[in-house]
């Protein structure tokens, strides 16, 4: 295989450019990865309330099939 001295010298500047910019990239890495930790969070916040309405729900529609329920007063009231 020939050497290709332009090719070697383009990756040469290549890896020494990344490792003179990793530790100023770091910060910006840290921060996506805190931003893709809240949407994340905020996504399962928006499942678990879900669950807990349709839980809700059922247990209301559970307790009138029984003849349980007889009053039911709105969340505002």
């Amino acid at each position: 295989m020939k050497f290709h001295l332009p090719s070697y010298l383009l990756g040469v500047a290549t890896g020494a450019s990344g490792a003179a910019l990793a530790p100023r990239l770091r910060p910006l890495a840290v921060e996506v990865a805190a931003g893709c930790y809240r949407i994340v969070d905020a996504v399962g916040v928006r499942i678990v309330r879900g669950r807990e309405t349709v839980s809700d729900l059922l247990a209301e529609a559970r307790a009138r099939a029984r003849g349980k329920l007889l009053h039911v007063v709105p969340k505002g009231a």
